[in-house]
């Protein structure tokens, strides 16, 4: 725990990519609250807020209490547009 409370700034990069089980949803909630108002925190995803209850073994409270803090301060910046990976391939 402590070497993830370290840096001044954590990255957690395509949450949601694959679900995480309670003890991982748990782990990250704690990291996520030890982290506020101490720490940067950058977290990518392709999962709207509406659908993270699904990554977090739907456990809603969980998750709205893990939102309330990463949401408090946040940037929130949402990327439309095709894939930055699939610029090369062409229309066809």
């Amino acid at each position: 725990m402590a070497r993830l409370l370290k840096p001044s700034l954590l990255v957690v990069d395509e949450l949601g990519y694959l679900p995480i089980d309670k003890f991982g949803a748990d782990a990250l909630f704690q990291v996520i609250s030890q982290r506020y108002e101490r720490g940067s925190t950058i977290i990518t995803t392709n999962r709207a807020f509406k659908n993270w209850p699904e990554i977090f073994n739907n456990d809603s409270t969980l998750t709205s209490a893990l939102l309330d803090r990463l949401l408090h301060h946040a940037e929130s910046i949402v990327i439309e547009g095709r894939s930055y990976r699939m610029r090369d391939q062409s229309d066809s």
